[in-house]
């Protein structure tokens, strides 16, 4: 989940708004240099071999490159990346390996929304994939985060992976930005994440096969947010395509609750009065609908940016006929308001809301290893909306043993704002990275993880390093 628009908030607010950057918001596309962009064939195994072998399954569209460097120190220049999709989602001062040379493949399947930008292509599901010259046999998949678009995972999770020698495929779950529900049935804008994830695996084989002459030995799912959601579901529905998932804060969805719609709207309702005048039963409120004692400070970026945009365009999704004929609410209503969503009532909506829901929920039933990491300070998915809960379904289905969960204490939902709160929070995406490390050995060497636990905040370098 990652959702965000610019409007008027609070100084603090303005900065890390500008910093995190509107999902929606794409930098222009740079067209390829001709020395990054070589379409012929390279023989044997040297850079690029086998290019001319590359035909995605499925595709309607797509465009092959061999690059000197498949990483975001690379793809930035050539034009084979797009800064906006991945702003704010690292906290500054992040490392990440360069040079890593490769075949990059950009395109879409068959659609027919057009909320995706990037190229100019106007078109959505479009996908990347990429293999680089030293493969270690691997594969990761990755779905957006939020309602981002294709290339919200290079420069957190496709740098990184790349590197270790993983091929790496990435989708934007076939809808993007603000209005990602538009001609869709109830929940079948999330219906279609999950289908989108499932082709571009298959795709992406099927890819890494025609350049390797083998299939991937071992293909991982690695996820934030939205992101993280997807990996759950994939283990829970189609875990015989996948060997293991890292889940760095995945969306929560209950047909009964918690869900977003369960705990946004009394933030929506209550908030104000709590930052008017500190009223303490306002207080209470947002407490006791999940949001995590300590979090404060946090609440007012989130009030500006995402509580209620995230609220709006999700409740559209799944509960369209809540606002009538409006198009996902009205913003920063106040309660009281006809169509306010800071009145909204999850479980007093009908039958087929909660069937909408449900259709895309979470089971709990993984088929493969899975390792959660969620920060106690998450104030967009609150750990005990979020990951508690999934926890303990997984517990309660008898899949126990399949998962590890870490409770990173001081982590947040963006890490951007690391940098403007370094004495209260600290970066998650290290600690991701240490959990797929984690699931890797678990996976192919036997080597269990830790148990659950809560991790403590450390006094070592918490931009770069993180021990589980």
């Amino acid at each position: 989940m990652d959702t965000t628009r610019h409007l008027t908030a609070t100084p603090r607010a303005r900065i890390a708004l500008a910093t995190t950057t509107a999902v929606i918001l794409v930098g222009a596309f740079i067209a390829p240099t001709a020395s990054a962009d070589r379409e012929t064939s390279k023989p044997g195994g040297g850079h690029c071999a086998r290019i001319d072998k590359v035909t995605v399954p499925g595709a309607a569209h797509q465009e092959v490159a061999c690059l000197d460097d498949l990483t975001t120190a690379g793809t930035v220049a050539s034009g084979h990346t797009i800064p906006g999709n991945w702003a704010g989602l690292n906290a500054a001062g992040t490392t990440n390996p360069t040079g890593v040379p490769g075949i990059q493949v950009d395109g879409y399947f068959p659609d027919t929304s057009t909320t995706n930008t990037n190229h100019g292509w106007n078109h959505d599901s479009q996908f990347v994939i990429r293999i680089p010259d030293n493969w270690n046999g691997g594969l990761i998949v990755s779905g957006s985060p939020g309602n981002r678009a294709t290339y919200a995972n290079d420069f957190i999770v496709s740098d990184w992976v790349l590197a270790r020698g993983y091929a790496f495929a990435a989708t934007d779950k076939g809808n993007t930005g603000t209005g990602f529900y538009h001609g869709e049935e109830a929940g079948g804008a999330e219906r279609e994440w999950n289908s989108r994830v499932t082709e571009l695996t298959i795709a992406a084989k099927n890819v890494v096969k025609q350049v390797r002459a083998k299939s991937p030995k071992r293909t991982y799912l690695f996820g934030i947010s939205n992101g993280g959601y997807l990996v759950r579901w994939q283990l829970e529905n189609r875990p015989e395509l996948y060997d293991g998932g890292l889940d760095w804060e995945g969306t929560f969805f209950r047909s009964e609750g918690p869900n977003l719609m369960t705990y946004l709207p009394t933030a929506l309702k209550h908030y104000p009065a709590y930052a008017a005048t500190g009223d303490q039963a306002a207080h209470d409120a947002l407490i006791g609908a999940g949001f995590a004692p300590g979090s404060e400070f946090l609440w007012p970026f989130h009030h500006a940016v995402y509580w209620d945009l995230t609220q709006r365009i999700y409740r559209e999704s799944f509960d369209p006929t809540w606002d009538g004929d409006l198009d996902a609410g009205i913003p920063y209503c106040v309660s009281g308001t006809p169509n306010c969503d800071a009145d909204y009532d999850y479980a007093s909506r009908p039958d087929e809301v909660k069937a909408a829901v449900a259709s895309v929920e979470n089971t709990g039933r993984i088929g493969k290893p899975l390792i959660t990491v969620q920060g106690t300070l998450d104030t967009l998915l609150p750990i005990s909306t979020s990951g508690d809960p999934y926890d303990a379904l997984i517990d309660s289905v008898g899949h126990g043993d399949l998962h590890r969960y870490y409770r990173i204490v001081d982590g947040t939902h963006t890490d951007a704002l690391y940098d403007f709160f370094p004495d209260q929070l600290r970066p998650m995406l290290p600690c991701a990275r240490t959990g797929f490390d984690a699931l890797v050995a678990w996976v192919e060497t036997g080597a269990e993880p830790p148990a659950d636990r809560t991790v403590p905040r450390p006094s070592a370098d918490l931009v770069n390093s993180c021990s589980l």
